[in-house]
């Protein structure tokens, strides 16, 4: 037993020292809050895929999701299709978001709503947006390395103790975090998408094979896990569907996914890192979503679908176990350092930049609002260890929350016709209708067919943007300005211009 523990926490402190050796290696002071925010615009097309992969594909893939995958079927790959659409919005969004990002030193999300609305309200609502519904997952994903310390300890620590553990373990990450800003979470973003979702696909893969060989196939398992919900199901026809639109839509409302825009050198990387994007979501997910369907007929795996990686992994002995326990980490490492380096940047740049009056430019600030967020992150994931179940009815809520983002983001980005008057209020009835509606309806709408709260308030939330849109349209003045920041798409080279040379333009950045 003593052989095993070193082995599993063994592995740990090894994986560990080597993120901290590369991110020291490889460290620069920032030159400004830009520079702390963004990376200064610098990495090119793989280090762009892996940190929009490890942002956007947490350690949870391998828990929730893959429970879900046990415990439903082909539903649970519900995350697969999305992830594969929010890869083709990210394609689009490239020109018109790295190009303004850098024209105008965007630093954030709500930064470019900012500019795109003209207004300090658009940007300063969609920022608090941001933070409230991204702090549980933060807080979630922080108490998400209880089954790597329990397991990994074969059976010696038990889950109450380990989540204690695993909170230590990623808060102390963290510290990097602080410091080094976006640069350092995109570069250790390289090593942790390698190991979760490079060695994670061949573990997948691996267990997958050993179950079919093994009296585990798909014809074993129960029929309902081949179909997805219809019509005359408990959820309802439309459920499916809701899940998979808001993943796709969600995906750019959140700060964190959508800084990676910012990160890259330019348009055509942004683009590239789509088309790799694309085939390493496919294949793992896939992965992932065939292992844990036919691991539903595997002993002790419905009665715990969730450690349903933990649980077949263990055939492998300590050191595949180990690796399983890694992958997890990895993929955790990366989702919460990227949440708290965005929201720790966003509170700074359009809360209290805003609240002062001027553009923040110390990365102090940044690194102080970074460090603030994730002590108070901490001390939240302490607090709720060990009864979490309001925490993640909340993180339930906030999903479908951080979606009404996606109306203003994308009709703003792509149609000149939308006002600030008419994003605020969308945001903001979208916001609170998703959550009236997710508390009397947690799961679906049965009156809409299954329709989740998250998707019924998009319905409200775009009825609103686009009744303002044409009801009160914006002044002469202003659809100048927007014409003129749309205009600035159409100009060659925008990629080498680092300032506007519109004054007017410019100030509605800042």
């Amino acid at each position: 037993m003593i052989v095993e523990i070193w082995i599993g926490y063994g592995g740990v402190v090894v994986f560990f020292a080597v993120i901290v050796l590369v991110l020291e290696r490889s460290k620069r002071s920032a030159t400004g809050f830009s520079d702390y925010a963004t990376a200064g615009r610098s990495f090119g097309p793989f280090y762009s895929t892996m940190a929009f992969i490890n942002t956007w594909l947490p350690g949870t893939i391998f828990i929730a999701f893959a429970g879900y995958a046990a415990s439903a079927g082909v539903a649970g790959f519900y995350f697969v299709p999305y992830s594969l659409l929010a890869v083709v919005l990210m394609f689009f969004l490239a020109k018109p978001v790295h190009r303004w990002g850098k024209r105008f030193d965007l630093r954030t999300q709500a930064d470019l709503l900012g500019l795109r609305y003209g207004s300090k309200p658009v940007r300063v609502i969609a920022a608090v947006i941001g933070i409230v519904a991204s702090f549980p997952w933060l807080v979630l994903g922080m108490q998400s390395l209880t089954y790597v310390f329990s397991y990994l300890s074969f059976g010696v620590v038990p889950a109450t103790v380990a989540v204690f553990i695993g909170i230590f373990v990623i808060v102390v990450r963290q510290i990097w975090t602080v410091r080094l800003g976006a640069r350092g979470i995109v570069i250790s973003d390289m090593v942790q998408g390698i190991v979760a979702y490079g060695i994670g696909t061949l573990i997948a893969f691996g267990l997958l094979v050993w179950l079919l060989g093994n009296g585990h196939g798909f014809d074993r398992i129960d029929p309902a896990f081949t179909t997805i919900p219809g019509p005359d199901s408990a959820v309802g026809g439309l459920y499916f569907f809701s899940l998979v639109l808001t993943g796709a839509l969600g995906a750019w409302s959140w700060p964190d996914i959508f800084v990676r825009l910012f990160t890259s050198n330019g348009t055509a990387t942004i683009k590239r890192s789509a088309v790799q994007a694309a085939p390493i979501i496919l294949v793992f997910g896939s992965a992932v979503s065939l292992f844990a369907i036919a691991a539903s007929t595997y002993p002790g795996v419905s009665e715990a679908p969730d450690a349903v990686w933990f649980i077949v992994a263990s055939i492998g002995g300590p050191v595949v176990l180990t690796l399983a326990g890694l992958c997890v980490l990895a993929g955790t490492m990366g989702n919460v350092g990227a949440n708290l380096q965005a929201l720790g940047t966003q509170a700074a740049n359009d809360i209290v930049g805003v609240a002062r009056g001027s553009r923040v430019e110390n990365p102090r600030v940044g690194q102080i609002s970074v460090a603030v967020l994730a002590i108070v992150a901490a001390i939240f994931a302490l607090s709720t260890a060990t009864s979490s179940a309001g925490l993640v009815q909340l993180a339930q809520i906030s999903y479908q929350g951080i979606v009404q983002l996606a109306p203003t983001l994308f009709f703003g980005i792509f149609w000149r016709r939308g006002t600030a008057t008419g994003a605020a209020a969308a945001m903001i009835a979208g916001f609170v209708t998703a959550g009236v509606l997710q508390f009397f309806f947690p799961l679906s709408i049965p009156a809409l067919g299954g329709m989740t709260s998250g998707v019924a308030a998009l319905i409200v939330n775009a009825l609103v943007y686009v009744g303002f849109a044409f009801l009160a349209p914006a002044s002469a003045a202003e659809r100048a300005r927007v014409d003129r920041l749309f205009d600035t798409l159409a100009a060659p080279d925008h990629d080498q211009v680092a300032q506007s040379a519109d004054p007017a333009l410019e100030e509605t950045a800042r």
